[in-house]
């Protein structure tokens, strides 16, 4: 599974619903560089920082590049859906990480991401 940045930052507000989720995940816990990097920003000072980096290993994430697949395959879903749907570029590359590597993609902006019918969409709602 691919887990988008709201989750994160939800696991670190003490979501038990969104921890679950995590939990049944195993192993298989993924996110792509754009997501620890928009993580990563989140921080206000170096305190701040160094707990979000410890937070990644913590979980036991396995951070995913971004290839040049992966980027040709967002720079499409740009193109595409910019202007209907607003398609932001660190979107795009969360979602283009998850279609390449074949991994359903959680999130609790569905519609961030609902017009990719090729993606696997799993949605958490709070």
């Amino acid at each position: 599974m691919l887990f988008d940045t709201d989750i994160f930052i939800w696991i670190q507000k003490g979501q038990p619903a969104v921890a679950e989720v995590m939990r049944e995940a195993g192993a298989t816990r993924h996110a792509s560089l754009i997501t620890y990097m928009e993580f990563l920003h989140g921080s206000n000072n170096k305190r701040t920082l160094k707990l979000n980096r410890d937070f990644f290993q913590a979980v036991g994430i396995q951070l995913l590049p971004i290839t040049a697949e992966i980027s040709y395959r967002a720079a499409h879903y740009v193109e595409q859906f910019c202007l209907s749907h607003q398609m932001h570029a660190n979107d795009a590359l969360i979602a283009a990480t998850a279609v390449d590597h074949g991994m359903p993609l959680v999130t609790g902006n569905g519609k961030h991401y609902r017009h990719l019918k090729e993606l696997d969409l799993h949605v958490i709602k709070l």
